[in-house]
């Protein structure tokens, strides 16, 4: 019998219907309302940092990261995504046994074969599936890809309780193993500063996306913990600029970047979203 995780967070951070969901994405996808910023022309691009807050407030960032991915990538036979574990249940570290995640858009295949070929790798990656079955880091990624990609994908979904540097080398020392620059992409699920100011959010935000611009994954952990900056998916990034930097590229560059203020008019708590791409130039 065919195993499948349902959709978690349909109905809430994204729609439920089939059609209302394919709406959406055009709007997002069709949308101004997030900001492209100058980009050098890459001659090759490996993954993206992507938001994963409900469609209405990130969904416009994320859609600006995808479309860049989709003009360099157009059809990768693997999607590897990594999120954090907000619910802290399950595994530190942990991948699936189901063979496909489902979304309103339809099944999404998972590569079986590649997490037992990446767990010959590891020591702390674990098979858990109650450490997915109600996150949504790595959920709200996969209707941006069945949009752009179809069913023409496999993934391979990293949930990550323990985030910390030791723990980030490690995942990010196991998938070189197994990544294929050529065919698999990386997606890094991660907002940015949570409920402060807006000015202070852009401003923590700028400062730890210059550490990911450059790959300084020391800096990067140290402008997280000296200026608090409250990025949920930083160990998922982390992994991005390690595989990254072994691999050769010359760095990342920030896409887009709001927060929900820009979106709702309330700039007293906001969260920050940003999509960034790494690769060569």
């Amino acid at each position: 019998m065919t195993s499948i995780r349902r959709a978690a967070v349909s109905g809430t951070f994204y729609p439920s219907g089939q059609g209302e969901l394919k709406s959406l994405l055009e709007q997002l996808f069709s949308s101004s309302k997030a900001k492209v910023l100058q980009l050098p022309h890459f001659s090759k691009i490996i993954g993206i940092v992507s938001p994963h807050a409900g469609y209405e407030y990130s969904g416009y960032v994320a859609a600006k990261g995808f479309s860049i991915l989709k003009s360099y990538v157009p059809s990768p036979s693997r999607a590897i995504i990594l999120g954090p574990n907000h619910r802290g249940v399950g595994s530190i570290i942990s991948s699936t046994t189901k063979e496909y995640w489902a979304t309103p858009l339809g099944n999404v295949k998972v590569d079986i074969d590649g997490i037992k070929q990446l767990l010959k790798f590891s020591n702390i990656i674990d098979l858990d599936d109650f450490s997915h079955a109600y996150e949504h880091s790595i959920e709200v990624q996969l209707p941006f890809l069945q949009y752009l990609y179809g069913t023409d994908f496999k993934i391979i979904p990293i949930c990550m309780m323990e985030q910390d540097k030791h723990f980030a080398l490690e995942v990010a020392k196991a998938l070189l193993n197994i990544f294929d620059p050529e065919r698999d992409i990386i997606v890094a699920s991660s907002d940015f500063t949570h409920y402060e100011s807006q000015n202070s959010a852009q401003k923590k935000d700028s400062t730890l996306i210059s550490y990911i611009e450059k790959l300084d994954v020391d800096g990067f952990y140290d402008c997280l913990y000296n200026m608090n900056v409250t990025a949920c998916g930083f160990g998922p990034i982390a992994v991005l600029m390690t595989i990254s930097k072994n691999l050769n590229m010359t760095g990342s560059r920030l896409v887009s970047y709001m927060t929900s203020g820009d979106v709702i008019g309330d700039y007293d708590q906001v969260v920050g979203y940003a999509s960034i791409v790494f690769g060569k130039w």
